[in-house]
């Protein structure tokens, strides 16, 4: 605890989902107050075609956990 989950296009590579897995951990130990080793970050690629069915309105639309929406919008 915590697990986060980042859905994103395909494309990027190993060291930047690395990278930027590592500077997500630090925020969530930071602002949690929990121990690194208790937190986990994963990477779902979604293509870019289906990410309005499966990511925006699966996820994102009518959600209200959804702390910061994005500014766009799929009908």
């Amino acid at each position: 605890m915590p697990h986060v989950v980042v859905k994103l296009w395909p494309g990027r590579n190993d060291e930047i989902k690395t990278s930027l897995a590592k500077k997500i951990a630090n925020v969530v130990v930071e602002e949690l107050k929990v121990d690194i080793d208790d937190v986990s970050v994963a990477f779902e690629e979604v293509s870019r075609s289906d990410w309005g069915e499966q990511v925006y309105k699966k996820e994102i639309r009518d959600n209200e956990n959804v702390y910061l929406r994005p500014n766009y919008e799929y009908k």
